[in-house]
């Protein structure tokens, strides 16, 4: 991504992930100020990869000289297509770098998706020099998380996983990366917060002041016991430019799961409970006669697992399978977490009493590709309302407005009354609408029935997540009377 000036913009940068075989045994005591990181570097090192991607370029064939059948200047031609490569030799350019970390002794090597999306060829330099070619075996869009394989003669070094729940502020780190193609570069420092979200609703970064730049992307954060517990993903800086003490790394509690499924289906299983939810605030707590302001509140039960169980709207989860439940972040991942088809206990409160509901969990992935497929069935229905022309995510739109294959979800924006307070808001075609009055929306009737009811209850204005070119925001359009 370009710099913006006079923005705050996150870039990008690593990742870490690990299972075990064969582990590098790392230093175990206490580290004290002033005390070399040379021991622990130099075991966790060669665990540690520079990762180099490609894209393939079709040949201009508009540029080639056309040769009539028979001519004297075939022979000519052919031999020197022959030298170049010839017609469909494939040829490569630019070449982004990252970093990432050996996981098994066979191969497994954890990185961030972003580092090897829509890579034609993956090249893994190791600590050594050695370099392999590496093939993808699973992406995880929503962490940032992606799985490679490489082939090896020998058996690899790497390294664990750590448990980040148990890291705490104010311990050392230590990141190990690629940074701005640099080769293989180490720097220390120490947690400065723990649970951090940036933008995913399954967010869980440990934020650290060690220094990490471009190209760290996909590397991993160790704890003194030269454990992974994080993966390098992603900077706050001013300008888009280099480290300024904020660093943000996936938590290996959730890299750790991530890795595991990758691995063995090639792709994420989440649960999926079926509920739309809110978090719950003192007002409304005050309303429902509730203890606290904690808990989900449930505003709709489309048809699924919660519906099967008999969740209603109104509901709120306090418990799920023997978890308290503080607010909506805490559940969608402890729901996230769970075995897809698992029977838990649900506690709710409902009309100011406890019940306990069994919820057998579904699919989540499974389920959004059914929703994919309903909306594209309706062939693209359509509303109108507040200046927009909506429209649902159908295979036409999707074609007329190059909407990217990871975004399986929301309603697109078709057209924008330049006259409206969407337009002054900045709303523009191409833009999908993810969430209404926070709540998710998955076809255009559903952002009129959202509208209608904040509307028919007094409110003046509505909240819109929308996203566009891989930027999310928050837009707040007014309502009209």
């Amino acid at each position: 991504m370009k710099p913006q000036s006079g923005f705050v913009k996150l870039s990008f940068i690593m990742v870490l992930s690990v299972l075990s075989l064969m582990l590098i045994a790392p230093p175990t005591q206490a580290r004290v100020a002033g005390e070399s990181f040379a021991d622990l570097a130099e075991n966790i090192s060669p665990a540690v990869v520079n990762i180099v991607t490609r894209v393939a370029v079709s040949r201009p064939t508009d540029r080639l000289p056309i040769v009539p059948d028979g001519s004297p200047l075939e022979d000519l031609f052919r031999d020197f297509m022959d030298r170049q490569g010839g017609d469909d030799s494939p040829q490569f350019r630019g070449e982004a770098l990252g970093s990432g970390f050996i996981v098994s002794a066979d191969g497994y090597i954890v990185t961030n998706n972003h580092v090897i999306a829509d890579a034609d060829e993956i090249v893994v330099e190791f600590f050594n020099g050695d370099t392999l070619v590496a093939e993808v075996v699973g992406r995880d869009e929503r962490t940032d998380i992606a799985v490679l394989k490489v082939q090896s003669d020998t058996v690899l070094p790497f390294v664990q996983f750590g448990d980040s729940d148990v890291a705490r502020v104010g311990d050392w780190v230590m990141a190990v990366g690629n940074p701005l193609g640099q080769g293989f570069s180490v720097s220390a420092g120490i947690i400065s917060a723990r649970n951090r979200t940036l933008a995913g609703a399954y967010d869980d970064f440990i934020q650290t002041d060690a220094a990490i730049n471009r190209g760290n992307s996909g590397g991993p954060l160790f704890n003194m016991d030269g454990e992974v517990i994080g993966v390098n993903t992603a900077i706050l800086s001013p300008n888009g430019g280099g480290s300024i003490g904020l660093g943000f790394s996936m938590s290996s509690a959730v890299v750790s799961q991530v890795v595991a499924q990758l691995i063995e289906f090639g792709e994420t299983r989440r649960g999926w409970l079926g509920v739309r939810i809110q978090d719950i605030s003192e007002d409304i707590a005050e309303v429902l006669e509730l203890e606290n302001a904690k808990g989900a509140l449930i505003t709709d039960v489309p048809d699924g697992p919660s519906k099967d169980a008999g969740i209603l709207p109104g509901d709120v989860i306090i418990s799920f399978d023997g978890t308290d439940v503080d607010d909506i972040r805490e559940l969608v991942r402890i729901v996230a977490e769970t075995e897809v088809g698992k029977a838990v206990r649900v506690v709710v409160i409902r009309e100011g009493k406890s019940q306990t509901v069994l919820v057998t969990l579904g699919h989540l992935e499974q389920s959004q590709m059914a929703s994919i497929e309903a909306l594209n069935s309706k062939g693209g229905g359509q509303g109108e309302i507040e200046g927009l022309r909506l429209g649902a995510l159908s295979t036409e739109n999707r074609q007329e407005f190059s909407v990217p294959e990871d975004i399986d979800s929301g309603v697109l924006v078709l057209d924008v009354d330049t006259s409206s307070a969407a337009f002054d808001k900045g709303l523009r075609p191409g833009d999908i609408i993810i969430e209404v009055g926070q709540q998710v929306v998955d076809a255009p009737d559903d952002v009129l029935e959202r509208i209608a009811t904040a509307r028919d209850a007094g409110r003046k204005s509505i909240l819109l997540l929308i996203t566009r070119e891989d930027d999310k925001r928050f837009v707040a359009i007014p309502l009209s009377e």
